[in-house]
């Protein structure tokens, strides 16, 4: 694929019409700089497969010529995948102070660590890398040191906000430096290429504040011991629970290695210094109960985590009773729903109280909703608007509401696009074709492999194996033996077997000789007959298993 020297060139490989897995290209002069790579979880639609990882199958091909890979910030979606896939790319990666810690650590747990090249890029400093000059801008957002992120080139700026909201109080961090970003409007701003999370969301998101002083209400009508879930890396959530549970002489246990790595690299770069120390898991147990605050991870009902161990009783340490109370501290990203459900109504079985967002002030978003976007395009005023990071509909409220603020030109882009920023017009002028993949025993799979297309029928449909004993000649030596998994049960499984034993019984006694001394043709004779039948008789159609024996004589 050709690119012309001068072309200033936006390819989005994951993060365009979804939630999550954020990775984005930009092309400049025969140079490429990657900003983030991350990953997204699974659903019902994906058994077996716990995170999904950007097809960075292009961007392999151009890396001799990648200078970096730029992390905004240090959430899962934004940097989760590096474990997984920066060996293909070896490049060096570049972040603010705390995410370098929180992905040093992340690489040390993965025994991947050594030899990456990590770096620390301060903000309001610019940065040489080929063609492109960088600079991160300070944000506030659920996490510390997130940044924006200004391309310049001889062609003009853009502006890749990555994650972002106006906080004026974000109780851990910096407020949005507005002030600069009013600077690189007045600069002029090719394209704002922009977080579309909140698009949907009318007036402004609340402060982080208001999230604690939610929690230390919640906390305080609570009777016996209070155990919030939220995302890891949300050090100014931790902050505000910590704050309530000090509000309420209230002792504080950390439970879940995400939580701790977190800390670790929090405590690192100067955020929760003053945090009193915490009590181990093992003596949480010797405490009264309503002297108690839990924190753990598994907020999106993730089955590993503590908070889903904690409801079904397998935790090792912390055990919860009637009259306890979990609070959710987060969003539920799309897809989890239903594992989040089965975690909360695990507790409601055990009569343990549960608070959502829903039911009480215990969390905030850390994205801007639609009057803090305007303020984003009144402020920086682009020539083009790009709207990213999230699923159609998140992309088109944000496309119109940037039509609303007077931008000349604005694409919905999705991955694999191909995008030219020439002379302040945008165009799609070619595609890649982009898939999903996922680790799986130490290695990286296509999510439409053979192998899980066919765990996805199992799951889907059911499974049914069938044996069959030749002779050399291809004569059938006894009936034969079919069993099944998931398609039918009690005593229509007895009948269906027994159908499909005498149906290949009868296709085999009336096939040519010749056909059956081929083992390959004799399986996919008996697979696609079991198909069908199948399908006639239940509407779906198995995963089918033929085994073909012989013997002499």
């Amino acid at each position: 694929m050709n690119f012309l020297d001068s072309e200033l060139i936006f390819i989005p490989l994951g993060g365009s019409g979804e939630i999550g897995m954020n990775a984005n290209l930009y092309h400049y002069q025969s140079d490429w700089l990657m900003i983030d790579l991350g990953i997204s979880f699974s659903d019902e639609t994906t058994p077996g497969v716990d995170i999904i990882l950007p097809d960075i199958r292009f961007a392999e091909e151009q890396k001799a010529n990648i200078k970096a890979i730029i992390l905004t910030h240090a959430h899962e979606d934004h940097f989760g995948a590096i474990p997984y896939l920066w060996e293909k790319l070896n490049v060096p990666i570049y972040g603010t102070a705390f995410t370098i810690a929180l992905l040093k650590r992340k690489l040390e747990e993965a025994k991947i660590s050594e030899n990456i090249p990590l770096n620390v890029i301060d903000y309001n400093v610019d940065y040489k890398f080929g063609a492109f000059t960088v600079e991160f801008v300070t944000l506030s957002h659920s996490i510390p040191d997130p940044a924006a992120i200004v391309l310049k080139t001889d062609k003009g700026q853009i502006l890749h906000t990555g994650d972002w909201k106006f906080d004026e109080t974000p109780m851990v961090g910096n407020k949005t430096d507005i002030e600069k970003l009013k600077l690189i409007g007045d600069e002029g701003v090719i394209a704002l290429i922009g977080d579309s999370t909140n698009a949907l969301v009318n007036g402004r998101t609340p402060s982080e504040c208001v999230a604690r002083e939610g929690l230390t209400k919640v906390i305080a009508k609570s009777r016996f011991t209070v155990a919030v879930t939220c995302f890891a890396s949300n050090i100014a959530r931790l902050s505000s629970i910590i704050s309530a549970a000090n509000e309420n002489n209230r002792h504080v246990c950390v439970v879940g290695r995400a939580l701790h790595r977190s800390i670790a690299a929090a405590r690192e770069t100067g955020y929760l210094e003053n945090a009193p120390d915490f009590v181990s898991e093992v003596d949480a147990g010797l405490l009264p109960r309503q002297n108690l605050v839990i924190i753990c991870t598994g907020s999106q009902g993730e089955p590993r985590a503590a908070l889903a161990k904690i409801s079904n009783g397998m935790h090792e340490n912390i055990k919860l009773q009637a009259e306890d109370t979990v609070i959710f501290s987060s969003r539920q990203i799309p897809g989890n729903e239903n594992a989040i459900a089965r975690v909360q109504n695990q507790f409601l079985r055990q009569k343990i109280n549960i608070i959502t967002d829903e039911d009480a002030m215990v969390h905030v978003s850390g994205h801007p909703a639609r009057d803090e976007l305007i303020d984003l395009y009144n402020i920086i005023r682009p020539k083009i608007a790009i709207p990213v990071h999230g699923t159609a509909r998140h992309l088109d409220a944000h496309a119109k509401l940037a039509a609303s603020c007077q931008v000349p030109e604005i694409l919905i882009p999705e991955n694999g696009n191909i995008i030219s920023l020439k002379n302040n017009t945008i165009k799609v002028v070619d595609n890649i074709t982009v898939s999903q993949f996922t680790q799986g025993s130490g290695s990286i799979i296509d999510l439409q492999s053979d192998m899980l297309r066919s765990r996805r029928q199992m799951l889907w449909n059911g499974s049914v194996s069938v044996s069959v004993l030749l002779d050399q000649m291809g004569s059938l030596m006894q009936a034969p033996t079919v069993t099944q998994d998931g398609v039918c049960m009690g005593e229509e499984e007895s009948d269906y077997l027994a159908d499909i034993s005498l149906l290949v019984d009868t296709q085999l006694e009336n096939t040519n000789k010749n056909l059956l001394n081929d083992d390959n043709a004799v399986q996919t004779l008996i697979i696609g007959k079991v198909k069908s039948a199948t399908k006639s008789r239940f509407r779906i159609r198995p995963k089918v298993h033929a085994h073909i024996i012989r013997i002499a004589g």
